[in-house]
């Protein structure tokens, strides 16, 4: 919290991020244990921005874009209250490849969820397999299982309907493809 303004580009969610997770997908399709094109990509907070970004359809010449699109990328994305603003990067269009899911409380103290509704809609407009479960009373990082996030019955709400919806959501896209 605070630091957005002081992290170094190292560590920029939009731009950097994206590519560590198409490294770690290359890395996992090398592994038997691992069914190489039922991979699905999840993240939290600012891994949830990074996630958004990981599944935006990008121009061909960016880095990374090689490794992005249904057949090639990963097959479905969930987001936990990210931050949807993405350093204006998709202001114009955010478009993701793959089904993308996002969860967010109404009462997030961090981020906004109004700004990632105003992405879902416009992407959806656009044609984006992308939706958006907004939790009434619930706040950033509201599945945290500590006693602080846990005391707000919201907050309780929400994780008890999103870990279900986060595990059907991945079963259907995932298995039996």
């Amino acid at each position: 919290r605070y630091s957005y303004g002081q992290r170094p580009a190292e560590l920029d969610e939009v731009i950097v991020r994206p590519l560590d997770a198409y490294g770690a997908i290359r890395y996992l399709r090398t592994r038997t244990d691992v069914i190489a094109d039922q991979i699905g990509l999840q993240g939290w907070s600012n891994g949830g921005s990074a996630t958004l970004s990981s599944m935006a359809e990008v121009a061909a010449d960016e880095p990374g874009a090689a490794m992005r699109g249904p057949k090639i990328g990963f097959r479905a994305a969930l987001a936990f209250y990210p931050a949807c603003g993405l350093k204006s990067r998709f202001d114009d269009r955010y478009l993701p490849y793959a089904p993308v899911r996002v969860l967010q409380g109404e009462a997030d103290e961090e981020v906004s969820p109004r700004r990632c509704a105003a992405l879902v809609e416009k992407s959806r407009a656009h044609g984006g397999d992308i939706e958006i479960t907004l939790y009434p009373g619930a706040t950033h990082d509201f599945d945290d299982p500590g006693r602080r996030r846990q005391s707000l019955e919201a907050n309780r709400a929400a994780k008890a309907d999103a870990l279900p919806r986060a595990q059907a959501f991945f079963a259907a896209q995932l298995q039996g493809k």
